[in-house]
């Protein structure tokens, strides 16, 4: 569970920086580009949070008390 957590980290890092470099290369031409990297951001982030959501109710992540 914590590589998959990892790994969905890092494939938000790199898609916003993949976003900020389409801007800046450019110079608002390619906002397509920017917009899908922007997009799959944000699908990746809800898939993150959809598989924390999961992992806790089904008992795969154990909360600190």
């Amino acid at each position: 569970m914590r590589f998959i957590v990892i790994a969905l980290l890092i494939a938000i890092v790199v898609s916003l920086a993949s976003a900020l470099l389409f801007v800046y290369r450019d110079s608002g031409q390619g906002a397509d580009r920017a917009v899908k990297a922007l997009t799959l951001r944000v699908t990746l982030s809800v898939l993150l949070f959809l598989v924390l959501i999961g992992g806790h109710y089904f008992g795969w992540i154990s909360g600190h008390l």
